[in-house]
């Protein structure tokens, strides 16, 4: 059943969408494909998946192919015929809309209907971000929030609690300021402009955290959302903010995070280091396995700290990131079945738990806790729990189901280049006024073609 916590005002019947024909498997195997993004550690851990799904039972053989990101995923995707599209592909979470109105999915909701399948020991709030119009879109799978990173040692030197990491943007500020002026680091925290990370995504994450819509109608989970939000009162207010720290030398720019990982590299700065960082969950494990290869000198894994999100509100909270799995409308109807079955193996409390503990992404339902490897890792070590309690905590409120635009990625690199310039010393007002104009155009071209 769709959940509740999606809110719209209309729903699509599922009678009018595609069918998922869940007992469709027999005779010879089933061949299916399964594009996804996932590289390094993240990439280990889906293939070791994959093969222990093949091997455990003989009707569905899964070929798991990497694409080489989320983008690349996206556009090899959408410019493939159906006959050349994969059966289940991987799609994040800011292409929720458009996988919606591409008329090419069949809806996980079809399948759950179809198969009696039992979604009460989900995490609601990821299934509502991959929900719209009272239908379940993607099943999640990959889920990830940004949390903080930051070096335990400087927090010690400093006179710090190296087991308080702040929770609030004040108290980001006012631990920055003790780090610098004691001299345990050159900077309290780094931070980057990237679309998906700090210029981007963390932007919706403040947003949701204040409470406050990024889009309107609902984040455009109402309806087609007309206009973006972030160049009101609150968001010059959050990009002041951010500002500050850099501009009064407690925060360093890295610039736009091109290489993925620039901002947890000025931890690591053996001249000036910074202190904190904040990035994704999803690369908990390739951060834990660096340090553990002694490339960092002087920061092992157990000198490392996780915190949550630092954000405008004090109370940490997140919204639904990573990505979702989605069964290719066109396929057959074995490879349907085929998909379906492999997506029921990879949202499993056992596959959940050993992918979790794998990578840092969050498991998609509170029962995988109970189920080892993450019932130990979670216990012996926090900071692996971390990102599960942040978007666990979080209340359910329009806010907090985040934005789904048609053409988000390109609001989040319009979105993107208005922080650059702010973090380099722009203007906070022009410099959103003239991303949300862009950004308001792009929905209303989005919004001419559906």
């Amino acid at each position: 059943t769709p959940p509740a916590t999606n809110a719209t005002t209309t729903t699509t019947p599922l009678a009018a969408l595609p069918d998922c024909p869940v007992d469709a498997l027999g005779g010879e195997p089933v061949e299916i494909t399964f594009w996804h993004g996932l590289t390094g550690d993240n990439e280990a851990a889906i293939d070791r998946l994959t093969d222990e799904y093949n091997a455990s039972q003989d009707s569905v053989v899964v070929r798991a192919q990497n694409q080489g990101g989320y983008l690349e995923t996206i556009d090899k995707y959408f410019q493939s015929g159906v006959g050349d599209r994969p059966a289940l592909v991987m799609f994040p979470e800011y292409s929720v809309q458009r996988a919606i109105d591409s008329e090419a999915i069949v809806p996980m909701g079809a399948c759950t209907t179809a198969s009696g399948y039992d979604t009460t020991g989900f995490q609601q709030a990821t299934l509502a971000a991959y929900a719209a119009a009272g239908v379940q879109w993607g099943m999640p799978f990959n889920v990830s929030n940004p949390i903080l990173y930051y070096n335990k040692n400087m927090f010690a030197a400093a006179g710090l609690d190296p087991d308080a990491p702040p929770q609030s943007l004040e108290e980001l500020r006012s631990i920055s300021q003790q780090l610098v002026d004691s001299g345990a680091a050159s900077y309290g925290i780094a931070l980057d402009s990237g679309a998906d990370s700090g210029g981007g995504w963390y932007i919706e994450q403040w947003f949701a955290n204040m409470g406050e819509l990024y889009a309107d109608n609902g984040n455009g989970r109402l309806a087609p959302a007309t206009e973006v939000l972030y160049d009101d009162a609150a968001g010059v207010e959050l990009l002041t903010y951010v500002q500050d720290l850099v501009n009064d030398g407690l925060a360093f720019y890295v610039g736009d995070n091109a290489g993925g990982a620039d901002q947890l590299l000025k931890l690591a700065d053996a001249g000036e280091p910074a202190a904190m960082a904040i990035s994704t969950s999803a690369g908990l494990g390739t951060v834990m396995s660096t340090l553990a290869g002694g490339l960092v000198p002087g920061l092992g894994p157990d000198d490392l700290g996780v915190g949550p999100l630092p954000g405008p509100a004090g109370t940490p909270t997140a919204l639904v990131g990573g990505a979702a799995l989605y069964i290719t409308e066109g396929r057959s109807d074995a490879e349907i079945a085929a998909a379906w079955d492999f997506v029921q193996y990879l949202v499993s409390p056992e596959a959940q738990s050993l992918f979790a503990t794998l990578t840092g992404y969050v498991p998609v339902r509170a029962d995988a806790l109970d189920v080892e490897p993450a019932a130990s890792v979670y216990r012996d070590d926090p900071r692996y729990r971390v990102a599960y309690d942040q978007l666990n905590a979080s209340p359910n409120t329009p806010a907090l189901q985040g934005p789904i635009l048609g053409p988000q990625r390109e609001i989040r690199a319009v979105t993107a280049r208005a922080v650059a310039e702010i973090l380099a010393g722009g203007d906070v007002q022009t410099a959103l006024s003239n991303a949300a104009a862009q950004a308001n155009d792009q929905l209303a071209a989005y919004n001419a073609t559906r």
